[in-house]
């Protein structure tokens, strides 16, 4: 009897929390754990699953990254119909703390299982609207691309980096990186961390091969081979500033990727099917038809605008990510989020590097490798994991509980408040004079940053390097796919010219039909109408008023052009360095895209300048003399803006480009044969150099060809000459540009 009623006892004991246990285990056991298989990462004795062995297994127990049957949306939504009426039965009773603490949503513990926090997420349906978009994100989202990977493994040894800084008198040479040595393998995340100015980016650009210079010194190799054009289109890199197309939506911006960047054997649709499968890996559905947005222009938000830009780069699925400072500007949670995808993308077999400044403690728990940098030296390189154990070996522990991020910061700066003085620094201090202590007894940070560096050299670096000696066991084919030498372009030439083509006009047709350029222009030509009123061409004085009319519509038609073209390069420098840096496309393809996308807008409002200022000023009313005046307008326009692309490229800066086209666009108008009839000889060149003298000269002969030989000193001949001149002007001036781009440092071959 006793038997009994402690059996019945411990029965009514167990509470309702323990039948909520019970219940999410069952739950989370996927079909193959029901058939009494093993699951990968669980030993035989049950023990408790690492964080990312636990999180692949909850990957495939989840209905929302399975295979996409039937069965598992009805298991989900029988789990989520028993989790919400255990949960409402635990208001009340001996259970209420620990339900709370489930809802609360960081974690359910079992015996031996840990859930991630993002699947609780997934798991805790707490409304019956949540049931059916917990279903629905099933088939909507989908897991990162798993199609094969080229797994590349980083190794990098004594890499030093030194710039020469050149004075009015000396060159200064300065260290920037100091013997950095580390490894980064397929499926890990490396974060390299230290304050500001110590070296992270310019590593970081080292490592993706982005700064190639005769300064750098060191081993950096890929696959035990060493860094080459292949490399380009297997890695991602995303920069720190986000440089993306203001006006584009984000759709059209992963899709104009796709098409450039993705393999030429993919058809066009798998190509864009590709974008939209970024765009729902990332959470971008819900702002894909919103732009992107600038300075100026109202679009997605920040934590947005980051996933856009990693989109970009794994849509090519690369073997390597770099990323710098991905968390910047970004509250915590959306940064948690933005991590939390590198850590999707790593454990799909991708090697990931970012840059990071100073993260919170959950965002630093999910970096599997560390590299600590102070003043360009190497402070620690190991696992994340083990920092704090690795400095408090040395002597530095955290004497109050902080952020790793603050307290590995707070080493790098050389500032030990809250951080135990070692002893050895301790006996060092006491023995110089107490002038180089700071004020609150701690020793100053040079000697904290000496100290750091001298213990990690002995210490630590040598074991690294030895295992960095070791080669890897990859196969020759492997090897020799990374030391590749050729290109692989994502498109044809044709292809990207065409693609490029219709993104600069999509890019840019808000800027050329804002209402502000068109009450500009407008205006101008209502002005003018009104100002030269039904003019009489018969008289001697009516010839020379529609003189000065012409006159004023080659100069301003030389003059507006020149200064919207100038913006062009210098505007797009740094998307066109990133895209290049990536091998997007042929620099010859981008040029030529760019300047004749630029036609189509450019000669719009032309012909409404034309139609309002021709007709209303009473010029010769032939069809003939209205479109060749239009022709010779066209002609300068062109003209006029590839002067102003061989300005903007050659300079590349917007103030020196201004001034020189100022300077330029007003001795061509003093010389374009209207101001002054007879120039001297030893200075008349340059008004052969001038398209506002070509179209003033041929406007003229178009209105006065058939009535007079000579008008104001210029005989209306064929005008074939100044034709020539104009043309020669269009490709000479382009030409020029296009060399100066060439010539443009910008980190990749042209």
């Amino acid at each position: 009897m006793e038997k009994g009623s402690h059996s019945s006892s411990t029965t009514l004991a167990r509470t309702k929390s323990d039948q909520l246990v019970e219940t999410l285990a069952a739950a989370f056991k996927s079909p193959r754990q029901s058939d009494q298989q093993t699951p990968p990462g669980t030993s035989e004795s049950g023990g408790t699953l690492s964080r990312k062995s636990s999180k692949r297994v909850m990957m495939g127990a989840s209905p929302r990254r399975s295979s996409g049957e039937n069965n598992n949306t009805y298991i989900r939504k029988s789990r989520s119909a028993q989790m919400k009426l255990d949960l409402e039965e635990l208001s009340s009773g001996a259970a209420l703390s620990r339900a709370s603490s489930a809802s609360l949503g960081l974690s359910f513990s079992f015996t031996g299982f840990t859930v991630p926090p993002d699947e609780i997420a997934d798991s805790k349906p707490f409304s019956d609207d949540d049931i059916p978009e917990d279903v629905e994100a099933r088939t909507c989202k989908m897991k990162f691309q798993t199609e094969p990977t080229l797994p590349i493994y980083l190794k990098f040894t004594d890499v030093t980096y030194k710039v020469i800084i050149k004075g009015m008198t000396s060159c200064e040479e300065r260290d920037i990186l100091n013997g950095i040595t580390g490894a980064v393998n397929p499926g890990e995340v490396l974060a390299l961390m230290g304050p500001s100015g110590s070296g992270k980016t310019t590593l970081l650009n080292l490592l993706g091969g982005r700064l190639i210079q005769s300064t750098v010194s060191g081993s950096i190799t890929y696959n035990d081979q060493h860094y080459s054009k292949f490399l380009k289109s297997r890695i991602g890199f995303v920069t720190q500033d986000d440089v993306l197309f203001p006006h584009l939506t984000v759709k059209e911006t992963l899709t104009y990727a796709a098409r450039l960047r993705l393999p030429k054997v993919l058809t066009r649709q798998q190509k864009e099917k590709r974008a939209v499968d970024v765009i729902y890996e990332l959470g971008l559905e819900r702002c894909q038809d919103t732009m992107i947005g600038g300075s100026f222009v109202r679009g997605v938000s920040g934590g947005e605008r980051k996933r856009v830009c990693i989109g970009n780069e794994i849509i090519i699925n690369p073997s390597l990510l770099f990323l710098d400072e991905p968390t910047s500007g970004l509250d915590s949670t959306t940064a948690l989020r933005t991590i939390q995808t590198l850590q999707d993308i790593a454990e799909v077999g991708k090697t990931v590097i970012t840059t990071i400044h100073q993260p919170s403690s959950r965002l630093f728990h999910k970096f599997d490798k560390l590299i600590l940098l102070g003043k360009g030296s190497l402070l620690y390189f190991g696992k994340a994991s083990e920092a704090i154990v690795y400095f408090s070996s040395i002597g530095c522990s955290p004497l109050i509980a902080m952020n790793p991020a603050e307290f590995l910061l707070d080493l790098a700066n050389g500032n030990l408040t809250d951080i135990s003085v070692p002893s050895e620094l301790e006996d060092k201090v006491q023995m110089e004079n107490s002038e180089t202590e700071t004020g609150n007894g701690k020793p100053p940070p040079a000697v904290v940053h000496e100290y750091l560096v001298e213990a990690y050299e002995s210490r630590v670096a040598d074991t690294e390097k030895k295992k960095l000696m070791a080669p890897l066991p990859l196969d020759e084919e492997l090897k020799s796919k990374v030391s590749s030498s050729k290109r692989q372009w994502g498109a044809s030439w044709w292809q990207q010219y065409c693609i490029l083509f219709c993104r600069g006009i999509k890019e840019r047709k808000h800027d050329y039909f804002s209402w502000l350029r068109i009450t500009q222009v407008l205006s101008t030509a209502i002005i003018l109408g009104l100002l030269w009123w039904q003019s009489d061409s018969k008289t001697i004085r009516g010839r020379q008023d529609q003189a000065g009319l012409l006159f004023f519509i080659a100069v301003f038609w030389g003059f507006f052009p020149v200064f919207t073209a100038i913006f062009t390069f210098p505007q797009e420098r740094a998307m066109l360095g990133k895209e290049r840096a990536a091998d997007m496309y042929r620099l010859s393809a981008y040029f030529l895209a760019r300047t004749t996308s630029d036609l189509p807008l450019d000669l719009i409002l032309p012909v409404l300048f034309l139609l309002v200022v021709y007709f209303m000023a009473g010029l010769k009313l032939s069809a003939s003399h209205f479109f060749l005046s239009m022709l010779t307008v066209f002609l300068c326009i062109v003209a006029a803006q590839g002067l102003g692309l061989a300005i903007g490229a050659t300079l590349m800066d917007l103030k020196r480009a201004t001034t020189l086209a100022s300077v330029t666009v007003m001795t061509f108008m003093l010389a374009g044969g209207y101001f002054v009839k007879k120039v001297p000889v030893f200075i008349s060149w340059i008004r052969y150099m001038s398209f506002n003298y070509h179209t003033y000269k041929l406007l003229l002969k178009v209105q006065y060809q058939d009535i007079m030989p000579t008008v104001n000193g210029i005989k209306t001949d064929s005008g074939l000459k100044e034709v020539g001149a104009l043309v020669a002007m269009i490709f000479g001036y382009r030409f020029l540009a296009y060399l100066s781009l060439r010539k443009m440092q910008l980190h990749c071959e042209a």
